[in-house]
């Protein structure tokens, strides 16, 4: 029996001095509070990304984000995503798809080359900052010299930060915890600066820019407005930007004074203790204090650590093991704090924006699929329910192009609108995931019918589109063809036929949905069995398998997705393993790493544990590349002034380790595990069985 507390423990957080590429995150899935060394977000504008690329320095923002939380600006030009459609030439005939924007092109390029609707719906909907919380020193800011850091330390078992330091000489000790169930902080200041009245706890509104890392604006307080009113002891604020509106009420032994956006909270003794929380629409309940809410935070998190899987390497005696293990901890954190919500997570989470704030759908299987094959497929199920609010859009946008079933889009927000692009709306490879999350789910379950009555219209939904899009060949075999792009964004989309990673997830996920489908009795399509038959990859002339079957066929650079189709996808038996090997083994030799991402790395540990070679599984987990860095707050960095975190990394990371040190079930019903190197040793603990 695996030690879970000991395992966690062994990786709590500790800082000695002020980390601005490494601040530390605390929240439940739904909403995040990032913190500075203060506990607080005191020194959040020197976090941003436009202060830090200024310095020159590498830098981390502190964002108080939820999943609720979105904001559309004005469109007083009235354009409609119609106005981004471009005509594509296929096999069936022409189609549209709205790609006309270029994603490199900022506001006034976009308008200069006539994509202005382009960039609107690109930028649009934007996350928004619900607020900044931070220490004020004698009415104002404290400069950063004046802040003394002590030690900070994040305990992962009970998700509670402590910060010691020192302001003007004075010595502060800031407790701070989100609540598990509600999108509330809570913290806690002792300082006899309080009693002096010269410390106090600011809390103050932005606006958000409508740009790529769209961040708070603070210089245009008249695009919004703040409301404070009273509720009793509860100081209650509502928000209002544009169309967007929240609400936000904050109560604790503490006095709330200001204007504007800009409010302060006050204590008349030595300590200073309260809960800010935030909402759509607040609800009548009482507000917890402080302390409810520490006990709350240390219940939820023991009860996650306690439940699902682990993973225990102190037997190990290579000399990566324990870093490894310290990326799979860690990376169970993040994950809950960042990808466990209603909706599927962007890339950067909760910590800031990228992309606009919104979500990529191809990402949320490496943000959450490793949530069932970890045994909490409670928390992939809460965004999976998000999918079946969007089917209506889905199956638009397939009947739009000619297609059955349901297409799901790319990039968007919380309502589905597609975001114009180059590249998103052709993507295919985001259409099996729906599939693979049910079986996962499914093989997760103790009560299978439940997940398929419960799923089986996004089953079936997606399948339909699936065996619609392919096209029957006159080989007599089928495939994928253009307008597509791959995972390996490199390709013109307007010539690319059967990539090896789409052409090997369709068949398996065609496969899953007759499964399903037979399993309640129901009638199987002929056309899916068809299709994902006659999907059939081909081998090089030298053995090896290409990423695509059109020239240049192969690219070495970007996602080497090719790797993907045994691996991410189960096996199907469509792949020649010893083929599959070569492929891997060039694929490692000839890549430029700089040009891959984070869950490249953990995609090629899965196709070596498939193919037996846990240690150049290993080798990919641990492969000394920039993209594949983990700092010390558990985040993936990827590139430091734009995306200085990247969660599909971590969630690859867990899907990649729960596959190499646990195993996989075949289609045989056998369990399969891959031995492991001299010097590695994996003690594993509840985890199910998975495809």
């Amino acid at each position: 029996m695996i030690d879970r507390e000991a395992v966690v423990r062994r990786h709590t957080i500790r800082y000695r001095e002020p980390r601005p590429e490494e601040p530390v995150s605390l929240g439940n899935g739904e909403f995040a509070f990032t913190v500075d060394h203060t506990g607080l977000q005191t020194f959040a504008d020197r976090y941003e990304r436009d202060a830090a690329r200024e310095r020159g320095e590498a830098a981390m923002p502190l964002g108080t984000q939820a999943q609720w939380g979105y904001h559309w600006a004005p469109n007083p030009n009235g354009w409609q995503l119609e106005d981004t459609l471009e005509r594509y030439e296929s096999p069936r005939g022409p189609v549209a798809y709205p790609t006309a924007y270029d994603y490199r092109e900022d506001r006034e390029a976009s308008a200069a080359s006539g994509r202005a609707a382009g960039y609107y719906y690109w930028t649009n909907p934007q996350r928004l900052h619900l607020a900044r919380i931070g220490l004020l020193l004698d009415g104002r800011a404290p400069a950063w010299e004046q802040v003394r850091a002590g030690a900070q330390e994040l305990d992962l078992w009970t998700g509670l930060v402590t910060s010691t330091f020192a302001v003007a000489g004075v010595d502060v000790r800031v407790r701070t915890a989100v609540d598990p169930d509600r999108d509330a902080v809570a913290f806690e200041l002792d300082s006899t600066l309080l009693d002096q009245g010269r410390l106090a706890v600011e809390i103050a509104f932005p606006a958000v820019a409508e740009t790529f890392e769209a961040p708070p604006v603070w210089d245009r307080p008249q695009d919004h407005t703040t409301t404070l009113h009273r509720d009793g002891a509860t100081a209650v604020w509502d928000r209002r930007l544009d169309d967007a509106r929240y609400q936000v009420r904050a109560a604790g032994e503490m006095t709330v004074a200001g204007d504007g956006h800009h409010w302060r909270l006050r204590s008349t003794g030595s300590r200073l203790s309260g809960v800010v929380e935030f909402a759509a629409t607040l609800g009548d309940d009482v507000l917890a204090d402080a302390d409810t809410v520490f006990a709350r935070s240390a219940r939820g998190w023991g009860d996650f650590w306690r439940g699902g899987a682990a993973i225990d390497l102190a037997g190990s005696t290579a000399e990566q093991a324990h870093e490894l293990e310290r990326r799979i901890v860690l990376s169970q954190y993040q994950t809950k704090v960042h990808c466990s919500g209603s909706t599927p997570p962007q890339e950067t989470g909760l910590v800031c924006n990228s992309w606009g704030g919104t979500f990529h759908l191809e990402m949320h299987w490496w943000h959450a699929a490793h949530f069932p094959a970890w045994g909490r497929p409670e928390l992939l199920e809460r965004s999976l329910a998000w999918y079946a609010t969007i089917l209506p859009v889905a199956k638009d946008i397939a009947a739009a192009q000619g297609f059955r079933g349901a297409r799901w889009p790319k990039h968007v927000g919380p309502e589905g609108v597609e975001s114009p692009n180059v590249i998103g709306p052709l993507l295919l490879w985001q259409q099996p995931h729906v599939i693979h999350y049910a079986q996962l789910l499914l093989m997760a379950s103790d009560d299978a019918a439940a997940v398929r009555e419960r799923y089986r219209n996004l089953v079936d939904e997606t399948a339909e589109f699936l065996a619609s899009f392919a096209l029957a060949g006159s080989d007599g075999a089928y495939h994928l063809p253009p307008p597509l792009m791959p995972a390996q964004e490199v390709y013109g989309a307007r010539d690319t036929w059967d990539p090896l990673l789409e052409l090997s997830y369709v068949r398996w996920a065609l496969r899953v949905a007759l499964d399903w489908r037979r399993a309640d009795g129901r009638a199987e399509p002929p056309v899916w069995a068809r299709v994902a038959d006659g999907l059939r990859p081909t081998l090089s002339a030298d053995g090896h398998y290409d990423a695509v079957q059109n020239p240049p066929r192969t690219v070495f650079t970007d996602h080497p997705s090719m790797l993907g189709a045994l691996g991410v996808v189960p096996d199907t038996g469509a792949l020649d393993h010893d083929a599959m090997l070569r492929t891997l083994e060039r694929a490692c030799e000839r890549w430029d790493w700089r040009s891959a991402w984070g869950w490249d790395f953990p995609m090629i540990a899965m196709c070596a544990t498939r193919l037996g070679r846990a240690d150049i599984a290993l080798d990919a987990l641990l492969r000394d590349e920039g993209k594949n860095t983990f700092l010390a707050n558990g985040h993936n960095r990827q590139v430091p002034h734009r995306m200085p975190l990247y969660l599909p990394g971590n969630g690859g990371l867990l899907m990649a380790a729960a596959l190499l040190f646990a195993g996989w079930v075949d289609d045989g019903g056998t369990h399969r595990r891959v031995d492991l190197p001299a010097g590695w040793s994996a003690e594993t603990d509840g985890f199910p069985a998975r495809p």
